[in-house]
């Protein structure tokens, strides 16, 4: 069982890996994009950027790897469109270190907070001393 649950946690983490390499891209970010309005061919997301159709493939490929695009031959075009199920697994990591790092900083929060009042009470006041700054 426990072999089962490390070699998932290995395939989650390729596929996050994955999935944020092509996010780095911000040609791939376009690609994705240009997709939230719905399926385009290759040559259709080609057109607006100047790049190769070779270019372009290339892009699309890395995207269909990391599952983020999902393609299909139509005609003699092949058709992409978005794959939610990635991004929804990069989201579910991101709300975790999110939460995560939510509790340490309220947690430094309130330690500097102590830790300033504690220095407060300690330190002197102006009326306890006389014009010379000694008590």
């Amino acid at each position: 069982m426990v072999q089962c649950r490390t070699v998932n946690l290995v395939v989650q983490q390729e596929t996050l890996d994955r999935v944020f390499a092509s996010l780095a891209d911000p040609t791939r970010r376009d690609i994705l994009i240009r997709l939230g309005a719905g399926p385009a061919t290759i040559s259709e997301l080609t057109e607006p950027t100047g790049m190769s159709l070779t270019g372009m493939r290339k892009h699309v490929r890395a995207l269909e790897d990391a599952g983020l695009v999902v393609t299909r031959k139509v005609g003699r075009s092949r058709q992409c469109r978005l794959s939610e199920a990635p991004l929804d697994s990069a989201m579910a990591w991101i709300a975790f270190y999110r939460r995560l790092w939510a509790r340490r900083l309220d947690g430094l929060d309130a330690y500097l907070t102590l830790t300033t009042e504690d220095h407060d009470h300690d330190a002197p006041h102006a009326s306890d001393t006389t014009p010379s700054g000694h008590p």
